[in-house]
């Protein structure tokens, strides 16, 4: 058996552990410097706020209506989820993070105990300990198990926790979940799946295997697998992501390249790191510009350039490097760019990696991982971005020298105090 525990709108209720006042109000968390919504509580989707919705625009479509809005703040969830994650890894045999708000347990060896049981204490444990909501869903696959926290957080009967452990308990849940919310289907397949009648999980898992193989591909089919009780996704691999992106928001418009180079340097450089904290490498290097779509009155562009390395990497200095050509390929002059950003692709683990003869040279590579090492470690122990590439750097306002700016230049005008990592805002009792 395997369990998943998901934190219920993660963000808001991180908001809210400091701030009880706001449960039961509409509370909204805004994108990166405060573009849009990218979180919502229960209370603001049933007002008809939806995921994507401009900040600017809640006051023309909900007018009168009093919405809590808070910026982005990740110093604070990523604390606050850790709290939660740790608990969960002390109560399971085998524990494995997916992302900032959900954690795999594998429960191998605990079959003898209630299961259904175990999920309730546990999160019953989580919300006394941390005041953060969470929904919980057991199943023999990962899959079904995902599916279940869904049913839990939906339906309050479950008391937060879903076991799925009979076929017949299967067939029901797989009947009432619309095949566009399953896990490794979304939208992608979703299309082309309801162009043939297929509009729930039942659907798709009744249909043929070898037809799923042949229309998609195998990550389909081991969905279909894992829909139908078969344990097939390594749990291993659901730790490490697949896809890295990091894009921004510009707090105003830019439109020269200078600008433009230095920030997706930044994003490339956070994405080298991301891989190299995962023991991974990429084989493409993707960079995107993006204008204003809201603004009418203005010219609008949106490009994409990709470098594939003939050697996987996670080298800072080689992806930067590749970021750099893509902007300088992609860059078109007379518009306002809004939004940049970088992802790197065609990740694997870093000691299965494909070396080409064209460029392999082992002691280059040596050197810069070394250099990447050193680098890691002194921004590890004197704060991030203490050392960074110089194309990394803006141009300071008096225009001597350099300045590293980027995280001021994040706008956050709604951002609430770091509570539990920094002491100036410790909060007081009154």
């Amino acid at each position: 058996m395997f369990a998943i525990v998901d934190c219920d709108n993660c963000y808001v209720s991180c908001e809210r552990v400091f701030r009880p006042d706001l449960n039961g109000q509409p509370v909204v968390v805004l994108s990166n410097n405060d573009g849009c919504v990218v979180a919502r509580s229960n209370e603001a989707k049933q007002m008809g706020i939806k995921a994507g919705t401009p900040y600017f625009q809640l006051k023309e479509l909900f007018p009168g209506k009093k919405i809590h809005v808070f910026s982005s703040n990740y110093e604070l969830y990523g604390e606050i989820t850790e709290r939660v994650m740790s608990l969960v890894r002390k109560a399971s045999p085998q524990f494995f993070r997916y992302s900032i708000d959900e954690g795999f347990c594998d429960l191998h060896g605990m079959e003898h105990l209630d299961l259904k049981q175990w999920g309730e204490d546990l999160a019953t444990l989580i919300r006394r300990a941390t005041a953060m909501p969470v929904s919980i869903g057991i199943a023999p696959t990962k899959t079904l198990a995902k599916m279940g926290s869904h049913f839990a957080k939906k339906y309050p009967g479950y008391r937060h926790c879903c076991f799925i452990k009979t076929d017949e308990q299967r067939e029901k849940a797989l009947a009432l979940y619309p095949v566009d919310e399953v896990w490794g289907i979304g939208r992608r397949y979703t299309t082309r799946l309801q162009a043939v009648g297929v509009h729930t999980a039942a659907d798709f898992a009744h249909l043929s295997r070898t037809w799923v193989r042949q229309t998609f591909n195998i990550v389909a089919e081991r969905t279909w697998r894992e829909l139908n009780g078969e344990d097939c996704v390594p749990l291993e691999d659901m730790s490490k992501k697949q896809t890295i992106c990091t894009s921004r928001s510009f707090p105003g418009m830019v439109s020269d390249l200078q600008t433009l180079r230095t920030s997706v340097s930044n994003f490339a450089a956070r994405c080298a790191e991301k891989l190299r904290r995962q023991h991974s490498v990429a084989q493409i290097v993707s960079v995107f510009l993006d204008t204003n779509h809201f603004r009418n009155d203005l010219p609008q562009y949106w490009n994409m350039a990709e470098v594939r390395f003939p050697t996987a990497t996670n080298n800072t200095q080689q992806i930067v490097e590749a970021a750099y050509r893509c902007t300088e390929q992609i860059f078109r002059q007379g518009y306002q760019y809004k939004k940049a950003g970088c992802i790197v692709m065609g990740i694997c683990n870093e000691n299965e990696v494909q070396t080409s003869f064209l460029d392999y040279n082992p002691q280059q590579r040596e050197k810069l991982s070394r250099l990447d090492e050193a680098l890691d470690n002194i921004n590890r122990l004197f704060g991030s971005e203490t050392i960074v590439l110089g194309s990394q750097q803006y141009t300071a306002p008096n225009g001597k020298g350099k300045a590293n700016v980027f995280k001021d230049s994040i706008k956050h005008d709604f951002r609430s105090p770091c509570y539990t990592t920094r002491w100036c805002d410790i909060p007081e009792a009154m």
